[in-house]
């Protein structure tokens, strides 16, 4: 999986300096992976407005998008590749890991 980071200035910066370049960019990654098969969801997520669930000694819940920071999920891609080499390769292709963090991290999947 592939975890798209984003806070306010990244994304300022993006949509200010680079959008066209996003855009290319995300296009032409999500056009290979679907031709080789490689791709199995993508999806872009809302800007903050994700709410924080704490049921430990009460329920309290507060805005998001994660407790205690002003960084946010902005999107994420699920994808099926043959070695870390490939999913690093892809990830350094996004516009996003210029300006923040772009994290790769395993998916566990339930035994067939």
């Amino acid at each position: 999986m592939i975890l798209i980071h984003t806070n306010a200035a990244s994304d300022l910066a993006i949509r200010n300096e680079a959008l066209a370049e996003f855009e290319a960019a995300h296009g032409a990654v999500i056009g290979e992976l679907s031709t080789t098969g490689e791709l199995i969801e993508t999806h872009e997520l809302t800007v903050p407005g994700a709410k924080v669930v704490h049921s430990n000694g009460g329920l309290s819940i507060t805005d998001g998008p994660f407790a205690e920071t002003t960084e946010w999920i902005s999107g994420y891609d699920i994808i099926d590749v043959a070695s870390e080499e490939r999913v690093i390769e892809i990830a350094a292709r996004l516009v996003e890991a210029r300006y923040t963090a772009v994290k790769i991290r395993a998916l566990i999947l339930p035994p067939l």
